[in-house]
């Protein structure tokens, strides 16, 4: 009782008012999107089909998407509390460390991401539980089989919750087997397994219950990234037939114009990108792809390295095309993100829009967000990279200070997410990196305390 009193309660009211500020939560166009599958139709699992039916459930049952943000603040008013008291566990300052607790929740890439309506929010809610689970783990020196079910649970999570999650999974189940001492091969085959349970789900249950598989160019639009920033930089790599055949997906200009390392927002969300075609020709254009590299492999590693900066460099290059750290939208409706007739449209869309609770606090949460949107502090705020180094630091010191190898694996999610990003991501997304963000604000008064045990 005494810990709900001290961390719990105080974290969920702050994400209260988060939530009233922004009822019924901020939004963006795949927001739009995830009910837009449920009730227009057709159902696609390019996004969280796990997603896409709690916010089915919320519309359905309470005829609006509160009820969705709502849980969202309690699971992770709940998940930071577990952090918490785990660092505490393994001999972070109990004082400090419940002090950064409550006070995170005032920032906004921990307040305002709460009460989005993103998959991204239940995932990084999974994400801290694995590093509290594995900071327990630390804390007693041994893998339990109990733990060893919650890591599996939560592993599996992350892949329902993104499409990328089984990445973060591999990395993070290898990483876990450098340090953990037993039940490694237990440890391994659940690590398959939740690795793997996501992907049987979209290609062989889902298409069963008439739930269709993404387009083509969803799941290889970063490819065609790829091609646009070689076509932009290395011309001479493509011959008259594969200029034709991209031209048939969209003119060669806006190939040109779309070869913006940081982002792929400029090529194929643009009016003059066919979709259609574009998965009419994705064995053709993959081809083209795999052609560049291997012949050039250098010119994709580094297009991969500048789109993935997200996760590794320290600085936005805000001069650079999709080079900014993009954060969060706070549009009125559903319209402003997607423009009219842009999805089919059903009844109740109406809910995509925002209507705060309480006026004054929505003044001072946009007056607060505002202020930390701030070029000044985005590198420390809202990129993560920092914050990922400085967990591999921690980790590393607080081993070496208390002579405990499993606190190693505390880090071991941050690394699963970072090296995600940096093989394959979009566009320079905040939301990519909220997990490293937090778990690395939470493991300062360790990192201090580590530090002080060395002296």
């Amino acid at each position: 009782m005494h810990r709900l009193r001290s961390t719990f309660l105080p974290i969920q009211i702050v994400l209260l008012c988060w939530w009233a500020a922004f009822y019924p939560g901020l939004f963006s166009r795949d927001s739009v999107l995830y009910l837009s599958h449920t009730l227009a139709g057709p159902w696609i699992s390019d996004h969280s089909v796990l997603y896409d039916s709690v916010v089915w459930v919320s519309v359905r049952t309470t005829g609006d998407l509160g009820a969705v943000t709502l849980l969202q603040t309690t699971a992770m008013a709940l998940t930071l509390t577990f952090l918490a008291r785990a660092l505490i566990a393994l001999g972070a300052p109990r004082r400090s460390t419940n002090a950064v607790a409550v006070l995170l929740p005032f920032l906004p890439p921990f307040g305002a991401f709460a009460v989005a309506l993103w998959k991204d929010v239940p995932f990084t809610i999974c994400a801290l539980a694995i590093a509290g689970v594995c900071a327990r783990v630390a804390a007693d020196r041994s893998l339990t089989t109990g733990r060893l079910s919650a890591l599996f649970t939560l592993f599996v999570l992350l892949g329902l919750f993104r499409a990328n999650g089984f990445l973060v999974v591999a990395v993070a189940v290898a990483a876990l087997m450098l340090v953990v001492t037993v039940m490694r091969v237990r440890l391994a085959l659940l690590g398959t397994a939740a690795a793997a349970i996501p992907l049987l789900l979209s290609n062989l249950i889902f298409p069963v219950i008439g739930i269709q598989a993404p387009s083509k160019t969803y799941v290889y639009h970063t490819a065609f990234g790829d091609l646009a920033v070689a076509f932009s930089l290395r011309p001479d790599l493509f011959d008259n037939r594969d200029r034709a055949m991209l031209a048939t997906v969209a003119p060669l200009k806006r190939w040109e114009r779309g070869g913006t390392c940081h982002t792929i927002n400029p090529l194929i969300w643009r009016g003059d990108f066919s979709w259609p075609q574009a998965d009419a020709h994705a064995t053709e254009l993959l081809t083209l792809w795999q052609r560049i590299l291997l012949k050039e492999p250098g010119l994709v590693i580094s297009t991969r390295l500048c789109r993935g900066a997200i996760a590794w460099q320290l600085w936005a290059d805000d001069a650079e095309t999709g080079g900014d750290t993009y954060r969060f939208s706070r549009r009125p409706n559903a319209d402003t993100y997607i423009g009219p007739d842009q999805v089919p449209d059903y009844a109740g869309r109406e809910v995509f829009t925002l209507r705060p609770l309480n006026e004054g606090l929505h003044t001072a949460a946009s007056w607060w967000l505002d202020v930390t949107l701030n070029k000044a502090v985005d590198w420390l705020l809202w990129r993560g990279a920092l914050w990922a180094y400085l967990s591999y630091l921690t980790v590393a010191l607080a081993a070496w200070s208390l002579r405990n190898r499993y606190v190693l694996g505390v880090a071991a999610i941050v690394l699963g997410q970072q090296l995600a990003v940096l093989a394959n991501i979009s566009a320079q997304d905040f939301r990519y990196m909220a997990p490293p963000i937090f778990i690395g604000i939470m493991l300062v008064p360790l990192l201090i305390s580590s530090f002080r045990s060395r002296r």
